[in-house]
């Protein structure tokens, strides 16, 4: 079978060239709804969705404006892209400026369609907050973000896969845990370990290695299915310890050479933990083949 996979919210560390990978430990057609409690980019409901492996899908978040731009794609995309378009078009003649200029606007009004704009243009697609919670990351120099008609092309495509069974959540996670019910299978790609806190602050809110096992052991009580992206490492540096064998099983994904590894001039291969359920089934490792954005829009029948 060959499918499409949209990608409108760039994101770093998003999980879109891994998703086929974690998407082979899930049984299909076995669980009723799919929960993605820290989104970001939602590449795992994004491709579940649009391999249909789960009749319905929740992503939460901690960012407001994050969840309220997928609403917006959800409910209205064509908004969102005309939003985008009239940021996107601002750098004409002062391109820096207009960056810095939409910055300090997002940090007072929380724009979604602004947030959007800033993950497409600023370096990496790193999301960045200082301590008063404002987004500080700088612009990307080299490009220019994701061009206004290929920004709409994703947007209407994920709302094509996501419209009519598709709930965007915004507040803590426990929540999601704690309301969890039978059917109910959760991704879960929390902040890894090292990367929230302190002087390394690249997320809106940090979430402590005891704090998530504490939530597994509350899906593991309740025979709910999970598979959790956390720790791992590039070259020499790890990120973070193994959460316990008792909580979930270990494998490891080998992502390839770390983008950072070769602009600085190095070969280091970054490596992937993946924590999968005890209540998850073993299933035969299959993957389809992924076709272009274009060819998917070209086939279907919403779009001029």
């Amino acid at each position: 079978m060959s499918i499409s996979i949209p990608h409108p919210v760039p994101y770093q560390g998003s999980k879109r060239r891994l998703a086929e990978a974690i998407l082979s430990h899930v049984p299909k057609n076995q669980y009723k709804r799919l929960i993605e409690p820290f989104a970001g980019s939602s590449a795992l409901t994004l491709a579940a969705a649009s391999r249909n492996i789960f009749p319905s899908y929740v992503i939460g978040d901690a960012l407001q404006p994050l969840i309220q731009l997928w609403d917006g794609v959800i409910d209205d995309p064509t908004e969102i892209a005309d939003q985008y378009n009239i940021l996107w078009h601002r750098e004409r003649e002062k391109p820096i400026e207009a960056y810095y200029e939409i910055r300090s606007e997002f940090n007072i009004d929380h724009c979604p369609a602004k947030l959007l704009y800033l993950l497409a243009r600023c370096v990496k697609n790193a999301v960045r907050f200082n301590a008063a919670g404002e987004f500080n990351q700088s612009p990307d120099k080299r490009r220019k973000g994701t061009q206004p008609k290929r920004m709409s092309a994703e947007l209407l495509a994920a709302h094509l896969v996501l419209a009519g069974r598709t709930k965007a959540v915004y507040g803590d996670f426990l929540s999601l845990f704690l309301s969890a019910q039978e059917g109910d299978f959760f991704y879960l790609d929390p902040p890894y370990q090292g990367t929230s806190q302190g002087r390394d602050q690249r997320y809106i809110a940090g979430v402590s290695r005891d704090r998530i096992i504490e939530s597994l052991e509350i899906l593991n009580e309740k025979r709910i299915p999970f598979i959790l992206s956390y720790d791992g490492s590039c070259g020499e540096k790890n990120y973070g310890s193994p959460i316990p064998e008792t909580v979930a099983h270990r494998i490891l994904l080998d992502v390839g050479r770390s983008s950072q590894s070769t602009l600085n001039g190095c070969d280091d291969v970054t490596i992937e933990s993946l924590y999968i359920s005890h209540f998850i089934p073993v299933v035969p490792k299959a993957a389809p083949t992924i076709r272009s954005l274009n060819d998917f829009l070209a086939q279907s029948t919403l779009f001029p």
